[in-house]
């Protein structure tokens, strides 16, 4: 075993999604895998500290002994109140890693962005387009990247890796695939606008097979994170379709403008409730979007993905709804 294999890895927020998968992976590469999170960790055979990413003590303490840091901790969802949640804990929260960092002489630190920083409604951007962050949480990802980059600079001999994942799915996880898995098997899905627009999507057991490379081969870089080609919504709705063994045929769709209406209206009833729906203005700004990332930088490491996109597809609609019948 390599002494970068014995030494410990320090994952911050690794109970969490991606994170669970992560370590599944790390410790199958026989990596001791160190997890620092509010909650335990279900993986076998990772250690947990439990302690807030806000606590720059508690988070120097587990590091002692590391080689390197992954930092997944963040607050993501769309509904986050108060907004300064974002900054507090996505930008404060850099600055907790950055310093643990320091205090243990850690030379190597892997951040999880977002292709949220480059904005709404962007075609095969590159990571050297401008940034445009529309909501809080694109902005607060770009900031802790600039937290992270001030780090690396401040010593020759530190490595960044800052992976830029498009959205995530998978096995377990409650997010938006998941919401129009869950909608078309319902029978209850109506398609917003043309369905045309293009969707860079990340499998999770893909892209936690390439973080674990990212400390195994530390360097510095900034790379964006899909799974290609890429599918339309109407391709991704037709994929979803088929895992659920259920036959095309034509589906309802309403205008943007309706969809739109229906989603301020939900947030309107949401702000005087305090209820949270699951749609919103913003979830249908998204859903309607183009959201294509370009991966040129990523193929050219040699890294190819162990789950084709549409096969991945159909692992987590079969793992949540069940296989079809024959």
């Amino acid at each position: 075993m390599s002494a970068r294999a014995a030494d410990p890895l320090l994952l911050v927020g690794g109970s969490g999604f991606i994170g669970q998968r992560l370590s599944a992976a790390l410790v199958e590469r026989g990596r001791s895998v160190r997890n620092f999170d509010t909650q335990d960790s279900p993986v076998s055979g990772v250690e947990t500290v439990i302690g807030d990413v806000l606590d720059v003590g508690a988070l120097a303490a587990a590091a002692r002994g590391c080689d390197s840091i992954i930092n997944l901790a963040a607050v993501h969802r769309d509904d986050v109140r108060p907004v300064s949640r974002y900054e507090e804990v996505n930008v404060g929260g850099a600055h907790s890693v950055v310093a643990a960092a320091e205090a243990r002489g850690i030379r190597h630190i892997t951040f999880t962005s977002s292709v949220a920083i480059y904005g709404l409604d962007k075609h095969n951007v590159t990571e050297d387009s401008v940034p445009e962050p529309f909501n809080e949480y694109g902005r607060t990802k770009l900031l802790a990247e600039e937290v992270f980059q001030a780090w690396v600079t401040g010593a020759a001999d530190r490595t960044l890796t800052i992976v830029r994942p498009s959205v995530v799915f998978g096995e377990g996880n409650r997010g938006n695939v998941y919401t129009l898995a869950r909608q078309v098997a319902s029978g209850r899905f109506l398609m917003i606008g043309g369905g045309t627009n293009a969707k860079s999507m990340s499998y999770v057991g893909n892209i936690a097979e390439y973080l674990a490379d990212t400390v195994e081969t530390p360097a510095t870089s900034t790379v964006n994170y899909a799974d290609k080609p890429d599918l339309s919504t109407s391709e991704l709705v037709a994929a979803i379709r088929a895992s659920l063994g259920a036959k095309a045929g034509r589906r309802l769709s309403v205008p943007l403008p309706v969809g739109l209406a229906a989603g301020y209206a939900f947030d309107a009833i949401a702000r005087v409730t305090g209820r949270t729906f699951p749609i919103s203005a913003v979830r249908v700004r998204k859903f309607v979007a183009d959201t294509s990332v370009n991966t040129d930088r990523l193929q050219a490491t040699g890294y190819r993905p162990r789950y084709d996109l549409r096969d991945a597809v159909g692992r987590t609609v079969r793992a949540e709804f069940g296989a079809p019948q024959p």
